[in-house]
C-alpha cells in the first residue's frame, strides 16, 4: 500500500464487509460527518446510523452503516459496525415499506419510544438511500 492510500476495513459482528484500498473515507460519527484522507491524525469515534463512502480510483463506494465504532492510526481505518449493508445486499422497495411503516410509528410515540423509532427511521432512510447506488 502506499503512503497516499488508506486502508478501509469494515466488520460486523458476522463478517468482513470491506477490505480495501481507499483514497478518502467519509465516515458517520455521531457528531457529525468525518472525513478521513491519507495522514489523517489518530481517531476513535463513535458511529451513528447513516451512509459511509469511500473513494478508490476516482469511484465511489457506499454503505449503510447502523452504529458502531471507528478508529484511524497510520492510514488504516478500522470499522467495527453492528450492521453494514452494501447496496446490492439491498432490497430498495423493501426500505422504503419499513420508511414508510417507521415514519407512521414516529406520529404516535411517547417520549420512552422515541429515539428507538427514530433509529428505525434513521436506518431506512440509509438503507433506501445506499440501495439506489447500485
Amino acid at each position: 500500500m502506499s503512503d497516499a492510500c488508506l486502508h478501509l476495513k469494515v466488520i460486523t459482528p458476522a463478517r468482513v464487509v470491506v477490505d480495501s484500498e481507499a483514497d478518502a473515507v467519509t465516515l458517520p460519527g455521531a457528531l457529525g460527518a468525518l472525513g478521513i484522507l491519507p495522514g489523517h491524525a489518530h481517531l476513535m469515534a463513535a458511529l451513528r446510523i447513516g451512509e459511509l463512502t469511500y473513494r478508490t480510483a476516482g469511484r465511489e463506494h457506499f454503505l449503510a452503516i447502523h452504529k458502531g465504532f471507528a478508529e484511524v492510526a497510520a492510514n488504516e481505518v478500522m470499522v467495527l459496525a453492528d450492521i453494514a449493508e452494501l447496496p446490492e445486499e439491498i432490497d430498495v422497495a423493501l426500505a422504503r415499506a419499513e420508511k414508510a411503516a417507521a415514519e407512521e410509528a414516529m406520529k404516535s410515540a411517547v417520549s420512552e419510544e422515541f429515539d428507538t423509532r427514530r433509529a428505525r427511521l434513521e436506518g431506512a432512510v440509509t438503507r433506501t438511500t445506499v440501495g439506489h447506488h447500485r
